[in-house]
Protein backbone atom coordinates (compact mmCIF):
# COMPACT_ATOMS: atom_id res chain seq x y z
CA UNK A 1 0.00 0.00 0.00
CA UNK A 2 1.23 3.48 -0.94
CA UNK A 3 0.26 6.65 0.92
CA UNK A 4 0.38 10.22 -0.39
CA UNK A 5 1.08 12.84 2.27
CA UNK A 6 1.23 16.64 2.32
CA UNK A 7 3.85 17.86 4.78
CA UNK A 8 2.54 20.23 7.47
CA UNK A 9 4.81 23.06 6.27
CA UNK A 10 3.44 22.82 2.73
CA UNK A 11 -0.15 22.63 3.98
CA UNK A 12 0.44 25.72 6.10
CA UNK A 13 2.02 27.68 3.23
CA UNK A 14 -0.69 26.65 0.72
CA UNK A 15 -3.83 26.11 2.80
CA UNK A 16 -6.25 26.08 -0.14
CA UNK A 17 -4.43 23.30 -2.02
CA UNK A 18 -6.48 20.43 -3.38
CA UNK A 19 -5.00 17.45 -5.20
CA UNK A 20 -7.06 14.84 -7.02
CA UNK A 21 -5.41 11.43 -7.19
CA UNK A 22 -6.92 9.21 -9.87
CA UNK A 23 -5.84 5.60 -9.55
CA UNK A 24 -5.99 2.93 -12.23
CA UNK A 25 -5.18 -0.73 -11.74
CA UNK A 26 -4.95 -3.33 -14.48
CA UNK A 27 -4.23 -0.57 -16.97
CA UNK A 28 -3.88 -1.76 -20.56
CA UNK A 29 -1.68 0.70 -22.40
CA UNK A 30 -1.08 -1.30 -25.55
CA UNK A 31 -4.65 -1.47 -26.79
CA UNK A 32 -6.36 1.29 -28.83
CA UNK A 33 -7.75 4.20 -26.79
CA UNK A 34 -10.17 5.81 -29.28
CA UNK A 35 -11.74 8.20 -26.75
CA UNK A 36 -8.35 9.66 -25.87
CA UNK A 37 -7.44 10.04 -29.54
CA UNK A 38 -10.75 11.81 -30.17
CA UNK A 39 -10.34 14.09 -27.14
CA UNK A 40 -6.84 15.10 -28.15
CA UNK A 41 -7.71 15.62 -31.80
CA UNK A 42 -10.80 17.59 -30.82
CA UNK A 43 -8.86 19.91 -28.55
CA UNK A 44 -6.30 20.61 -31.28
CA UNK A 45 -9.08 21.25 -33.78
CA UNK A 46 -10.76 23.74 -31.46
CA UNK A 47 -7.43 25.56 -31.16
CA UNK A 48 -7.00 25.58 -34.94
CA UNK A 49 -10.54 26.92 -35.37
CA UNK A 50 -9.90 29.74 -32.89
CA UNK A 51 -12.64 28.44 -30.58
CA UNK A 52 -10.33 27.84 -27.62
CA UNK A 53 -6.92 28.81 -26.28
CA UNK A 54 -4.87 27.14 -23.54
CA UNK A 55 -4.51 29.10 -20.31
CA UNK A 56 -1.40 31.29 -20.20
CA UNK A 57 0.35 33.14 -17.40
CA UNK A 58 -2.29 35.89 -17.43
CA UNK A 59 -4.87 33.32 -16.33
CA UNK A 60 -5.40 33.12 -12.53
CA UNK A 61 -4.90 29.36 -12.58
CA UNK A 62 -1.41 29.70 -14.07
CA UNK A 63 -0.54 32.91 -12.24
CA UNK A 64 -1.12 31.12 -8.92
CA UNK A 65 1.52 28.56 -9.78
CA UNK A 66 3.97 31.27 -10.86
CA UNK A 67 3.49 32.91 -7.46
CA UNK A 68 4.02 29.58 -5.69
CA UNK A 69 7.18 28.86 -7.67
CA UNK A 70 8.62 32.25 -6.76
CA UNK A 71 7.84 31.57 -3.09
CA UNK A 72 10.27 28.65 -3.06
CA UNK A 73 12.93 30.29 -5.19
CA UNK A 74 12.11 29.04 -8.70
CA UNK A 75 11.82 31.43 -11.63
CA UNK A 76 8.57 30.28 -13.32
CA UNK A 77 9.45 31.90 -16.63
CA UNK A 78 12.60 29.82 -16.86
CA UNK A 79 11.34 26.65 -15.16
CA UNK A 80 7.63 26.58 -15.90
CA UNK A 81 4.82 24.70 -14.19
CA UNK A 82 3.93 21.68 -16.31
CA UNK A 83 0.54 22.97 -17.47
CA UNK A 84 2.06 26.31 -18.44
CA UNK A 85 4.82 24.66 -20.49
CA UNK A 86 2.37 22.25 -22.10
CA UNK A 87 -0.08 25.01 -22.99
CA UNK A 88 2.65 27.16 -24.50
CA UNK A 89 3.85 24.24 -26.60
CA UNK A 90 0.32 23.56 -27.82
CA UNK A 91 -0.30 27.22 -28.66
CA UNK A 92 2.98 27.43 -30.60
CA UNK A 93 2.90 24.11 -32.45
CA UNK A 94 -0.84 23.51 -32.69
CA UNK A 95 -0.43 19.96 -31.38
CA UNK A 96 0.52 18.06 -28.27
CA UNK A 97 3.14 15.30 -28.30
CA UNK A 98 1.84 11.75 -28.54
CA UNK A 99 3.60 9.74 -25.82
CA UNK A 100 1.34 6.82 -24.94
CA UNK A 101 -2.40 6.59 -24.27
CA UNK A 102 -2.25 7.13 -20.50
CA UNK A 103 0.09 10.13 -20.74
CA UNK A 104 -1.85 11.55 -23.68
CA UNK A 105 -5.02 11.29 -21.56
CA UNK A 106 -3.74 13.34 -18.64
CA UNK A 107 -2.00 15.85 -20.92
CA UNK A 108 -5.31 16.48 -22.70
CA UNK A 109 -7.22 16.92 -19.45
CA UNK A 110 -4.46 19.13 -18.04
CA UNK A 111 -4.42 21.68 -20.85
CA UNK A 112 -8.19 21.60 -21.31
CA UNK A 113 -8.77 22.64 -17.69
CA UNK A 114 -5.60 24.65 -17.03
CA UNK A 115 -4.50 22.40 -14.16
CA UNK A 116 -1.10 20.74 -13.65
CA UNK A 117 -1.16 16.96 -14.03
CA UNK A 118 1.31 14.16 -13.69
CA UNK A 119 1.46 10.42 -13.04
CA UNK A 120 3.51 7.80 -11.25
CA UNK A 121 3.89 4.11 -12.02
CA UNK A 122 3.14 2.79 -8.54
CA UNK A 123 5.02 -0.44 -9.20
CA UNK A 124 8.19 1.67 -9.24
CA UNK A 125 7.38 3.88 -6.24
CA UNK A 126 9.32 3.04 -3.08
CA UNK A 127 7.29 3.52 0.09
CA UNK A 128 5.09 6.55 0.63
CA UNK A 129 4.99 9.71 -1.48
CA UNK A 130 5.57 12.96 0.41
CA UNK A 131 4.81 16.43 -0.92
CA UNK A 132 7.35 18.44 1.03
CA UNK A 133 10.17 20.95 1.01
CA UNK A 134 13.51 19.56 -0.15
CA UNK A 135 16.48 19.66 2.20
CA UNK A 136 19.04 19.61 -0.64
CA UNK A 137 20.34 16.08 -0.10
CA UNK A 138 17.77 14.37 -2.32
CA UNK A 139 18.55 13.02 -5.78
CA UNK A 140 16.43 13.35 -8.92
CA UNK A 141 16.84 11.70 -12.31
CA UNK A 142 14.78 13.59 -14.92
CA UNK A 143 12.38 11.87 -17.28
CA UNK A 144 14.24 10.81 -20.41
CA UNK A 145 17.68 11.35 -18.84
CA UNK A 146 18.46 8.11 -16.98
CA UNK A 147 22.14 8.98 -16.55
CA UNK A 148 21.51 12.43 -15.06
CA UNK A 149 21.36 13.10 -11.32
CA UNK A 150 20.22 16.46 -9.94
CA UNK A 151 19.87 17.77 -6.39
CA UNK A 152 16.85 19.99 -5.72
CA UNK A 153 17.67 23.18 -3.88
CA UNK A 154 16.77 23.34 -0.20
CA UNK A 155 13.27 24.76 0.14
CA UNK A 156 12.06 23.61 -3.28
CA UNK A 157 8.75 21.74 -3.11
CA UNK A 158 9.04 18.18 -4.35
CA UNK A 159 7.19 14.89 -4.51
CA UNK A 160 9.52 12.29 -3.01
CA UNK A 161 9.47 8.65 -1.96
CA UNK A 162 12.04 6.78 0.10
CA UNK A 163 14.30 6.24 -2.94
CA UNK A 164 14.42 9.78 -4.30
CA UNK A 165 12.58 12.67 -5.90
CA UNK A 166 9.58 12.00 -8.13
CA UNK A 167 8.94 15.57 -9.28
CA UNK A 168 10.95 18.79 -9.05
CA UNK A 169 9.60 22.30 -8.51
CA UNK A 170 6.29 20.78 -7.31
CA UNK A 171 5.08 19.84 -10.80
CA UNK A 172 7.65 21.03 -13.34
CA UNK A 173 9.11 17.66 -14.33
CA UNK A 174 8.66 13.99 -13.46
CA UNK A 175 11.31 11.41 -12.65
CA UNK A 176 12.52 8.76 -15.05
CA UNK A 177 12.13 5.90 -12.56
CA UNK A 178 8.37 6.28 -12.08
CA UNK A 179 7.50 7.34 -15.62
CA UNK A 180 4.31 5.92 -17.12
CA UNK A 181 4.80 3.67 -20.16
CA UNK A 182 2.55 1.46 -22.28
CA UNK A 183 3.31 -1.36 -19.84
CA UNK A 184 2.45 0.52 -16.63
CA UNK A 185 -0.43 -1.37 -15.02
CA UNK A 186 -0.82 0.35 -11.63
CA UNK A 187 -0.75 4.14 -11.92
CA UNK A 188 -1.60 7.17 -9.79
CA UNK A 189 -2.46 10.31 -11.75
CA UNK A 190 -2.48 13.68 -9.97
CA UNK A 191 -4.26 16.93 -10.80
CA UNK A 192 -3.62 20.00 -8.67
CA UNK A 193 -4.99 23.40 -7.74
CA UNK A 194 -3.75 25.93 -5.21
CA UNK A 195 -7.21 27.55 -4.96
CA UNK A 196 -9.77 24.91 -4.04
CA UNK A 197 -12.36 27.48 -3.03
CA UNK A 198 -12.26 28.99 -6.52
CA UNK A 199 -11.29 26.03 -8.70
CA UNK A 200 -12.22 22.94 -6.69
CA UNK A 201 -15.22 22.25 -8.92
CA UNK A 202 -12.96 22.45 -11.96
CA UNK A 203 -10.50 20.02 -10.42
CA UNK A 204 -13.25 17.52 -9.64
CA UNK A 205 -14.64 17.79 -13.17
CA UNK A 206 -11.16 17.25 -14.63
CA UNK A 207 -10.54 14.23 -12.40
CA UNK A 208 -13.79 12.59 -13.47
CA UNK A 209 -12.99 13.37 -17.11
CA UNK A 210 -9.61 11.68 -16.75
CA UNK A 211 -11.20 8.72 -15.00
CA UNK A 212 -13.63 8.43 -17.91
CA UNK A 213 -10.74 8.15 -20.37
CA UNK A 214 -8.97 5.55 -18.23
CA UNK A 215 -11.91 3.36 -17.21
CA UNK A 216 -12.42 1.47 -20.50
CA UNK A 217 -8.79 0.37 -20.36
CA UNK A 218 -8.42 -0.56 -16.68
CA UNK A 219 -9.77 -3.20 -14.34
CA UNK A 220 -10.53 -0.58 -11.68
CA UNK A 221 -10.35 3.21 -11.33
CA UNK A 222 -11.04 5.58 -8.45
CA UNK A 223 -10.80 9.27 -7.60
CA UNK A 224 -9.38 10.41 -4.25
CA UNK A 225 -8.68 13.86 -2.84
CA UNK A 226 -5.79 15.16 -0.78
CA UNK A 227 -5.48 18.53 0.92
CA UNK A 228 -4.55 20.29 4.17
CA UNK A 229 -7.75 19.02 5.82
CA UNK A 230 -6.94 15.49 4.64
CA UNK A 231 -3.14 15.42 4.48
CA UNK A 232 -2.77 11.64 4.18
CA UNK A 233 -4.26 9.38 1.53
CA UNK A 234 -3.70 5.63 1.56
CA UNK A 235 -4.16 3.87 -1.76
Amino acid sequence: MTAFLIAPAVAEAFPDTLIAVVTATGLRGREPWPDTVAALDGLEQRLADGAWQPADESDPRIEAWHTAYRSFGTNPRRIRPSVDALGRRLAKKGALPRINPAVDSYNTVSVRHGLPAGAFDLDHVAGDVDIRYADGTEEFTPLGEPETVENPKPGEIIYADTAGVLTRHWNHRDAHRTRVTEDSAHVAFVLETLHAERDGHLLKTAAEELRGLLSPHADETAVHHLGPDRPRLSL
